[in-house]
């Protein structure tokens, strides 16, 4: 058995480590990486194109960024394996970049090119768990393994529509997956009616979990590129934030309390928008 292997076992106890001996067996097909990635992107329509464009070419700069690959270099491996998936409504999905691997800086390129290939487009409503629930999907058949499975999520606002959000998020915490969150608390285009003053909060109480999991709000769009790379170094190199402040972005960590926020808060402002456009 390899030393990626063997590497989680050391931080078990006998019971967990014997029970989890099947998961880690050696399978000479998969390809072994420090971190699987699934970045899902909000490409829903209260989103302009402005802002569409903005995040695909954020997350580019991030992935060729110094800091990213640095922090890629010093892993393990020193390779990740990422996917980079738009998502809306129940259902929507759409891959922008398939499974593979970053561990160089040619390979980084290879990924920001294909984000910048074409145009993004919006999508209808906002499905949460259903993007948590086909980033779940995705790892489990990706073809590789990590020491960590993280799910980086973001979004202008609340679940609104498909399966509830908290049990979504509990389904990919029982399978062992972390979920960190970046809300866009930007106020901007016809999206601004769907706002939430505490989205972050809410990505905080309803959305994110797992060992070390975080929220990186978003409330300018000037903020996003140095968001996006400072949220992937922090799930590369398994940083556990502290409440901090860098330039004017927070990074807040799960608090493991009992949520505050309204975890139904979309699901009930669309019922409320929908009932006063009924005849």
């Amino acid at each position: 058995m390899r030393l990626l292997q063997v590497l989680p076992f050391l931080f078990l106890p006998a019971p967990l480590a014997a029970e989890g001996a099947d998961l880690f067996a050696y399978d000479p097909t998969v390809v072994e990486v420090d971190v699987e990635l699934a970045l899902m992107v909000d490409v829903s329509r209260s989103m302009t194109s402005r802002e569409l464009e903005i995040q695909r070419r954020g997350y580019a700069e991030a992935l060729t960024s110094d800091a990213v690959l640095s922090v890629i270099g010093d892993g393990f491996l020193g390779r990740i394996a990422l996917t980079y998936v738009e998502w809306a409504g129940p259902g929507s999905h759409r891959v922008v970049v398939d499974w593979t691997t970053i561990g160089s800086a040619e390979e980084a390129a290879r990924v920001a090119g294909a984000l910048m290939a074409n145009q993004p487009y919006g999508m209808q409503r906002t499905s949460i768990s259903s993007a948590l629930d086909y980033a779940a999907d995705t790892i489990e058949g990706n073809g590789y393994q990590g020491l960590r499975r993280v799910v980086d999520v973001s979004g202008d606002g609340p679940n609104n529509s498909g399966a509830p959000v908290v049990p979504a998020r509990d389904r990919l915490l029982e399978r062992g997956i972390i979920i960190n969150g970046l809300p866009l608390m930007t106020d901007e285009g016809v999206g601004s009616q769907w706002s939430m003053d505490t989205l972050d909060a809410y990505y905080r109480d309803c959305v994110i979990g797992g060992q070390g999991a975080f929220v990186i709000p978003v409330r300018s769009w000037d903020e996003f590129a140095d968001a996006v790379r400072r949220k992937i170094v922090l799930e590369i190199a398994a940083i556990q934030p502290r409440i901090m402040r860098a330039g004017s972005i927070d990074a807040t960590p799960a608090t493991g309390v009992a949520p505050q926020s309204d975890c139904l808060a979309g699901e009930k402002t669309w019922e409320r928008f929908r009932q006063q456009w009924e005849p």
